[in-house]
C-alpha cells in the first residue's frame, strides 16, 4: 500500500529528513514558508504544494518540523493551515521541539478531525538526519506509532515510545538542557585552563581518559577549539529550548537553578552573535 507523505518545514534537520523519504520513493508533498528551499527536492521527485493546507490534504502521514511554538501554531492554525486540510484517518507527526502543553493542544485538534497525532521530537543533529540515524522521542498512542513505524524507520535508528502526549516533549527539553549545560561546563573549563596559560588540548586529552569522557568531546570540542561555529544545532534554538524548559519547570514547581544561569550566558552570546551559529558558540562568552 502506497503511503502518501506530506512534509512541512525544510530547515537544517527537516530537509535531510524529507529528502530521505523522497529517495526511498515515497510520494512526498512539500510546503515550506520559503518555497525556493524546496527547489532541489522538487527536482528529485517531490511535489510542492501552494499551502500547508494542501500539503496536509494530500497526506496519509503528515510531518511538521519547524523552529518554535509560534511557527508550529502558524502552520497548523494559520490561514490555509495544515489542520484545515488534515484528513480523517491520517497521522500528523510533529518533530519540532515545543512545549508539552502545545503538543497536547495539537493532539486534541487532530482528534476533533478524526486524525491521529504523534509528538516526535528528535535528537541526532544534521548528520543523523542525513544518515537516517535520528532518535525519536515519541508521545502518543502505541497503535498510532505502529502505523507510522514503517515511515519513521527510514528516518531514525531508535524510536522511544515515552508515554502519552506531552511525554516526548518533556524528555526532549530535559535532554536539551543537559546538552546545553554540558557545553557550557566544557567552555568554562577551557576558559579556566586557558586563563592559566595552559593549552586546550591538555584538558581535552585528560578528559578523554577520565570520568569526564563524553560525546561532547567528539562533537562540540573541535568546534570550540577552532572557533568554527557553523550551525548543526543553532544557538537560537537551544536558547529557545532552555526557555521552554524553564517555563515547564515553573509550571511544575521544579527549580532549575543551573539551567536558569546557563540561559543568561546563552542570552548574552545570542545577543552578540552575527548570523546563525551553533550552540557551541557559547565558548565565545569567554573570548570577548
Amino acid at each position: 500500500m502506497t503511503v502518501n507523505v506530506g512534509w512541512i518545514g525544510l530547515g537544517l534537520i527537516g530537509k535531510p529528513m524529507a529528502r530521505r523519504l523522497v529517495d526511498a520513493n515515497y510520494p512526498v508533498t512539500l510546503w515550506n514558508r520559503t518555497a525556493s528551499k524546496a527547489a532541489d527536492m522538487v527536482s528529485a521527485g517531490a511535489r510542492l504544494a501552494p499551502t500547508a493546507r494542501e500539503a496536509a490534504a494530500a497526506a496519509d502521514v503528515l510531518f511538521t518540523c519547524v523552529s518554535d511554538p509560534p511557527a508550529l501554531e502558524a502552520v497548523l492554525w494559520g490561514p490555509d493551515g495544515a489542520l484545515a486540510g488534515l484528513r480523517s484517518g491520517s497521522i500528523l507527526i510533529d518533530s519540532s521541539t515545543v512545549s508539552p502543553g502545545l503538543a497536547r493542544r495539537v493532539a486534541a485538534a487532530c482528534a476533533e478531525r478524526g486524525a491521529e497525532f504523534l509528538e516526535a521530537p528528535i535528537t541526532g543533529g544534521t548528520w543523523g538526519a542525513e544518515k537516517g540515524e535520528l532518535v525519536f522521542l515519541i508521545g502518543g498512542e502505541a497503535a498510532t506509532l505502529d502505523r507510522a513505524r514503517p515511515v519513521l524507520d527510514h528516518l531514525g535508528k531508535k524510536l522511544f515510545h515515552l508515554g502519552p502526549h506531552g511525554a516526548g516533549q518533556t524528555i526532549k527539553l530535559a535532554m536539551n538542557l543537559l546538552y546545553a549545560l554540558e557545553v557550557q561546563a566544557l567552555a568554562e573549563a577551557l576558559a579556566l585552563v586557558n586563563g592559566a596559560g595552559i593549552g586546550s588540548e591538555k584538558l581535552l586529552d585528560v578528559l578523554a581518559s577520565s570520568m569526564g569522557r563524553a560525546p561532547v568531546l567528539d562533537v562540540k570540542a573541535p568546534m570550540m577549539t577552532a572557533g568554527n561555529y557553523a550551525p548543526s544545532f543553532p544557538l537560537r534554538l537551544m536558547h529557545k529550548d532552555l526557555g521552554l524548559a524553564l517555563d515547564l519547570s515553573n509550571q511544575l514547581g521544579v527549580p532549575l537553578p543551573a539551567t536558569a544561569a546557563a540561559r543568561e550566558t546563552y542570552s548574552a552570546v545570542k545577543g552578540a552573535s552575527h548570523g546563525d551559529v551553533d550552540y557551541a558558540a557559547v565558548r565565545s562568552f569567554w573570548r570577548r
